[in-house]
């Protein structure tokens, strides 16, 4: 009997330790990147209300035309200045048949621009700090691994978007036949 109630004890203690460790994560949070977050999210809302949403929506368009620009600069822009979800709104500039590769492209970028600029994915802020958690442990610097995730992912969006355009063109070839 003993034993029984040692381990229910023990039991106990650790599931309100996992909500003690959970509320000590929180306030780590509260102190630290949510004030930067908030920050550059009103940096960035400011920005594009003084450029005037207009004039950013006139250059999304003209981006749109050339593949580089297109799935390169216009999911970079739209991540970065419109932050996820509202960054695949740039893809209504698109010619129907490059709106897959678009998309392709932001939802692919939305992970990798997390280490840099918080703000762009506030949802994928804790997969960032759970994965750049072991260098911070080892007490070393998390900018150099969130510099080679941002370019890496540039490298792969252009890629995936210029991929998932070439699939989509061949099936909506195949369809017509």
């Amino acid at each position: 009997m003993d034993n029984f109630l040692q381990t229910l004890t023990n039991g106990i203690d650790h599931f309100i330790g996992l909500f003690k460790a959970g509320g000590t994560q929180f306030v780590g949070l509260v102190t630290g990147i949510l004030p930067t977050l908030i920050v550059l999210m009103v940096a960035i809302n400011s920005i594009i209300k003084l450029i005037g949403e207009k004039r950013v929506d006139k250059f999304a368009e003209k981006m749109s035309k050339y593949v580089i620009s297109r799935y390169l600069i216009l999911p970079f822009l739209g991540v970065f200045c419109l932050a996820n979800p509202m960054c695949y709104t740039f893809g209504r500039f698109l010619k129907e048949e490059h709106k897959a590769g678009y998309y392709d492209a932001a939802v692919s970028f939305v992970h990798p621009i997390t280490g840099l600029f918080p703000h762009a994915n506030p949802g994928e802020l804790f997969v960032w700090l759970g994965i750049s958690a072991g260098l911070t442990t080892l007490g070393q610097s998390v900018t150099k691994l969130a510099l080679f995730y941002f370019l890496t992912g540039l490298i792969v969006i252009v890629i995936r978007g210029f991929v998932t355009e070439r699939v989509y063109k061949y099936l909506v070839t195949k369809a017509k036949q």
